[in-house]
């Protein structure tokens, strides 16, 4: 089983900003993909929905524990194999790069995951959400809306390819 967890806050005052990347993505390759509806499990603290995917058992969560206790969720989940969708500050927007075994660089959740779980040995897809120039207030900037959307289906298809091909070829579709 793989466990494909999108970062983001609950609630709806949250539900179109930066930070909910993960959550936007999650959502979209679930729609895409035809996996059922989102159960809340209480064990695990997060959203699921359960589907086979290019013949591989695939677990969609999104931790409802915010942010911050993201680790909580995903070490509840008792899986080895997890790939972690989130928003990157340090990344242009719409950028997408696919990395494992690294520090947080400042996420939150992130952070939280790899404290958590004791290790920093998972993957990450990771989503360029940066304008301009990295914004002084960090914080602030994340929690804001949209103001130009990022290329949600890059990241939709990325994720597929990582499941089909694997993580090198998905990172090799991405520099096409």
């Amino acid at each position: 089983m793989i466990a494909i967890i999108g970062l983001g806050n609950p609630g709806n005052k949250y539900k179109r900003t930066k930070h909910n990347l993960g959550f936007i993505v999650i959502d979209k390759f679930a729609e895409e993909n035809n996996f059922p509806e989102f159960k809340l499990s209480k064990k695990a603290n997060s959203l699921i929905s359960e589907s086979d995917f290019n013949e591989k058992k695939i677990i969609l969560v999104k931790p409802q524990t915010f942010m911050n206790n993201s680790g909580k969720a995903v070490k509840e989940l008792k899986t080895k194999d997890i790939i972690v969708v989130h928003d990157d500050i340090d990344l242009s927007l719409g950028k997408i790069r696919i990395s494992k075994k690294r520090g947080s660089a400042g996420h939150k959740g992130v952070d939280s995951i790899i404290k958590e779980l004791k290790t920093n040995d998972f993957w990450r897809i990771r989503i360029g959400i940066q304008q301009k120039k990295k914004p002084e207030n960090v914080e602030k900037f994340v929690l804001q809306k949209f103001e130009k959307e990022t290329d949600i289906e890059k990241a939709v298809k990325t994720i597929g390819d990582f499941l089909i091909f694997g993580p090198e070829k998905a990172m090799s579709n991405l520099n096409k």
